[in-house]
């Protein structure tokens, strides 16, 4: 079965220690490993997740404790509200296949993952300065223009643009 590893920051491994798996899978070999942090809007506990191989990014937003014994199904269900927000057409049962079940491991001190997470939240703060509190954030709309931004490591592609070049590949395959 497909799985799919995302690498918390220290900072998050903090509040997730309970859920952190000892047993680390193989990497999900259609889209690789993410990489999670932990940033804070009006006091709420949000992610920050970047997928290592296409930049794209995902936000989790007021994710609680007890929300981590699904965060699977977290995971996917934002991920394919995302990729349809950002005009990548797909198949919620293909995005299962994809990335089956989540497993949360410890840092694996990426620096380049954690830069790029790094640069997101700099503009994050911005619009957490922008717009105020919490329920005046567009998440949806904020994730889009992170994933709408040209990317240096993707030699000036798009994180969105990446991210449905692999997925079609991906479905090209199963056919």
């Amino acid at each position: 079965m497909i799985g799919t590893n995302i690498y918390t920051t220290r900072k998050l491994e903090k509040v997730t220690n309970e859920f952190i798996s000892q047993t680390e899978n193989k990497e999900n070999e259609y889209l690789g490993n993410w990489t999670a942090t932990l940033f804070y809007v009006s006091n709420k506990k949000c992610w920050l997740i970047i997928n290592k191989l296409t930049k794209y990014l995902l936000i989790l937003p007021n994710l609680k404790k007890p929300d981590l014994k699904n965060i699977s199904t977290i995971f996917k269900e934002t991920l394919y509200s995302q990729l349809t927000y950002d005009g990548i057409i797909t198949d919620y049962k293909l995005v299962e296949k994809i990335i089956g079940e989540i497993n949360l491991c410890e840092t694996n001190n990426d620096r380049s993952t954690n830069g790029s997470l790094n640069n997101c939240l700099f503009q994050m703060d911005d619009w957490k300065y922008d717009y105020g509190t919490f329920e005046n954030m567009p998440f949806r709309d904020l994730n889009n223009r992170l994933n709408s931004s040209p990317n240096k490591m993707l030699n000036l592609k798009y994180p969105k643009e990446k991210m449905n070049e692999m997925i079609k590949a991906y479905a090209q395959q199963r056919i």
